[in-house]
């Protein structure tokens, strides 16, 4: 299979820079993958297609400040993108400069030295001489996606992270999850469908572009994920709702490798036979990514196409801060 089937060209203005003022405010596209059949709807119409047979299932993953600028001990800039925490003090980061820095070398964000202890594939392994939570805080920003033009602000930090956010580990947003606010989950709960929370901890291969000419021949970075067993006994007999592909992810890895806490790098492709998920709320993908795979693979291709054609046509707003789509199986 080409990763050029899975090409398509978007108006740039339909890439959503900023999201709507209330966050349940969105667009809702719903399709169903039997018929095909489209159907323009609010977000605020969730609640109306759920019940007492339902479980939507939430990735409660929290977005840290991973973006650092600092500069080598010569004086030269460099950007320091933590990746994940190995300890309190050690991380797997990638680096840009304008020259690799070598093993053993320090550099430094503000008077905070991080000696770069090794290098492992695109990453190098580093080493914080302060906690690395608390240099995040005080110097990190939020890791925006580089389609998003303007540099991070006030209103990224609270809007790029869910309101269910609560276990620290991703640099990028689960953002099927950001239409979500109280309110709305408060209704979710009042139509008697229940609440399931796991974690997946969306790594930096998220905004890695696809490198090869054929899909069988990508390989998925690894991430952490975490399903609890009482989630697991919860979606038994209903209905299941992923919020968002990395939702979906760690349920479909969990369900084949019997691993309820570990790695995946689970890549779902068109043909994977699906063993929990009847239903996927997520946002609009970029062309040729592995998450437009997912969906596809989810709703069938024709369908896809169909959708995102029309969805370009009707304005619908796109990626991260974008509109969302409802797919049932």
């Amino acid at each position: 299979m080409l990763v050029s089937e899975f090409d398509y060209d978007l108006p740039p203005e339909l890439v959503a820079q900023h999201p709507v003022p209330q966050r349940s405010a969105s667009r809702l596209l719903h399709l169903d993958a039997a018929s095909g059949a489209l159907m323009d709807l609010k977000f605020a119409d969730l609640p109306q297609l759920l019940g007492p047979e339902d479980v939507v299932v939430l990735n409660d993953t929290r977005v840290i400040k991973a973006r650092l600028n600092g500069k080598k001990a010569s004086g030269g800039k460099i950007e320091l993108f933590v990746e994940r925490a190995l300890d309190t003090h050690r991380a797997l980061a990638l680096i840009k400069s304008s020259h690799a820095p070598a093993p053993g070398s320090e550099v430094f964000i503000g008077k905070i030295a991080i000696v770069i202890e090794a290098r492992e594939g695109e990453r190098y392994r580093v080493r914080f001489a302060e906690p690395i939570d608390k240099v995040l805080e005080r110097h990190g920003a939020v890791p925006l996606p580089p389609y998003i033009r303007h540099a991070p602000q006030a209103e990224d930090a609270e809007r790029y992270q869910t309101v269910y956010a609560a276990a620290p580990g991703a640099v990028a947003a689960p953002t099927a999850g950001l239409h979500f606010d109280a309110g709305m989950l408060n209704k979710i709960e009042r139509t008697g469908a229940a609440i399931a929370k796991l974690t997946l901890h969306v790594g930096f291969g998220t905004f890695q572009p696809v490198r090869v000419d054929e899909v069988e021949a990508h390989r998925m970075h690894r991430e952490r994920y975490r399903v609890s067993p009482q989630v697991m006994s919860l979606i038994q007999g209903k209905r299941t709702l992923a919020v968002g592909t990395t939702s979906l992810r760690a349920l479909e890895a969990a369900a084949r490798s019997g691993q309820l806490e570990g790695e995946t790098d689970l890549f779902i492709t068109p043909g994977f036979e699906f063993r929990v998920a009847k239903r996927l709320l997520t946002n609009f993908h970029l062309p040729r990514s592995t998450l437009l795979m997912l969906v596809s693979a989810f709703a069938g291709m024709d369908n896809i196409r169909k959708a995102y054609s029309y969805a370009i046509a009707e304005r619908y707003r796109f990626f991260s801060y974008g509109d969302a789509m409802l797919i049932e199986r």
